[in-house]
């Protein structure tokens, strides 16, 4: 799949972040893209928006990023169960990406994300 053709989630409990991320999106030629600011609030837009891939913060409150993952991992359908995921944190410390990587994502980064890195993450995680 094309990445600008990717439809993508972003969640994340900063706005500030979020409006980050979605412009840098945007500037790798992203246009469908949908934020939440929870994992909560993202389980729900995952059904009506259908994204190809989720970018989510690992530290949010009330459902943080791992949390957020493995209730998608435990999910009925089939399509939010295997969602690609990257999480994306400012906290890259090794008890952090020890609790993140076994979750079957593709990969972390480090925030604020540069578009090129998102780019790659994303070209890696969509192919």
């Amino acid at each position: 799949m094309k990445v600008t053709l990717a439809r993508i989630l972003v969640v994340d409990d900063d706005e500030v972040m979020r409006t980050f991320v979605v412009n840098s999106l945007r500037r790798i030629g992203i246009q469908a893209i949908e934020v939440a600011a929870d994992g909560a609030s993202a389980l729900r837009t995952m059904v009506s928006f259908k994204p190809d891939l989720v970018l989510t913060d690992i530290h949010m409150q009330p459902m943080d990023g791992l949390e957020f993952v493995q209730h998608l991992r435990q999910h009925s359908n089939p399509m939010i169960k295997n969602m690609k995921v990257i999480f994306m944190s400012a906290d890259a410390s090794t008890e952090t990406l020890e609790q993140a990587l076994p979750l079957g994502t593709f990969g972390y980064i480090v925030k604020p994300p540069r578009p090129e890195t998102l780019q790659t993450k994303l070209e890696q995680a969509l192919k």
